[in-house]
């Protein structure tokens, strides 16, 4: 290791040690679901939103609202219902008969952390209203446009077993999370801790702020510094490309997948696994650091073809084998 990575390894473990107050806070709170609160850590720091798909009552919403009150930022839980209309989530501008003049009214989408609840439930105008606050950190209402407070992150909730009344997100969407998350039940013994702590009528449980946002920006700064070997890099790079053109590759997967990832998830995964090297103390990037991050950030970005669907082969399944079959540097 060089004089330079030593340098930015230092910074790092220095700059990462509240990552544990912030875990340790957290658990406080929420019983196990260690995966959840990392992968919600790692697209606070690479900046990146996230889809959390689990069904009711797996504490998807209560690990969200207690990663804001953890980080001090300000929150905001927004159900997205079929009824919902862009200006309920962006704001309007109302006017005012006695001056004659247009006041804007900010929506609720001016927070550091939302909550879109049941995204999925949410018509095409209400997704695009949502889609430039995610792409462009910004909304425009009338004519202006005004800037979302930074950290700016969107963490956004669907159920996949009830799908009535629910409006596919479209690809484009989709792409604009970073991670993609499946929330898992918990283990027996985690489930008796869940009785223990939570069977009450009222619970007080609340996080404490550990961390500020301004902190989480100065960690953004680190990530972005944290070293990439080249050698890390191609093997990003020969990740993404397999899932395109997987025969190149030595994989027979082509006939199951229609569409493969875009460049952004090429983006997407060094970002992410340099967000997984901080939180772990370490000032340049692993194959196990892209490993532990790739199914998050790939999946919801491979298409399956019929043939797949018809051999119930999902995308985790084609994921796990490029990562088999691409040899790891």
């Amino acid at each position: 290791m060089n004089d330079t990575t030593s340098a930015i390894n230092d910074r790092t473990r220095e700059a990462s040690a509240f990552a544990y107050r912030l875990r340790e806070e957290i658990g406080n709170v929420i019983v196990g679901q260690r995966y959840l609160i990392d992968r919600l850590l790692v697209g606070l720091l690479a900046n990146g939103h996230v889809l959390l798909e689990g069904v009711p009552g797996l504490a998807k919403t209560t690990a969200v609202k207690t990663l804001a009150q953890a980080v001090s930022a300000s929150f905001r839980r927004i159900q997205f219902t079929p009824d919902l209309l862009p200006a309920d989530l962006v704001g309007t501008l109302i006017y005012n008969p006695r001056d004659g003049v247009f006041t804007t009214k900010k929506g609720p989408i001016f927070a550091q952390i939302i909550l879109a609840d049941e995204i999925n439930r949410a018509p095409a105008k209400v997704q695009s209203a949502l889609l430039e606050a995610m792409q462009e950190h910004q909304v425009t209402i009338g004519d202006e446009t005004h800037a979302l407070p930074e950290p700016f992150l969107v963490l956004a909730t669907q159920n996949p077993i009830e799908q009535e009344g629910t409006y596919p997100l479209p690809e484009a969407q989709v792409d604009r999370f970073m991670l993609k998350l499946r929330v898992t039940y918990p283990s027996r013994e985690e489930e008796r801790q869940i009785l223990d702590r939570m069977a009450v009528t009222h619970s007080e449980v609340a996080a404490k702020p550990v961390v500020s946002p301004e902190e989480i920006l100065a960690a953004r700064r680190v990530v972005d510094e944290i070293y990439v070997d080249d050698k890390i890099k191609e093997y990003i790079v020969t990740l993404v490309i397999a899932t395109r053109d997987p025969a190149a590759h030595g994989l027979d997967l082509a006939p199951l997948i229609q569409y493969g990832a875009s460049p952004r998830a090429t983006l997407a995964l060094t970002l992410a696994a340099k967000a997984n090297a901080f939180l772990n103390g370490r000032g340049y990037v692993t194959p196990q650091d892209v490993k532990s991050i790739g199914p998050d950030v790939l999946r919801h970005r491979i298409i399956v073809s019929y043939e797949a669907e018809a051999e119930e082969i999902d995308s985790d399944e084609i994921v796990r084998r490029i990562f088999d079959g691409v040899p790891v540097p």
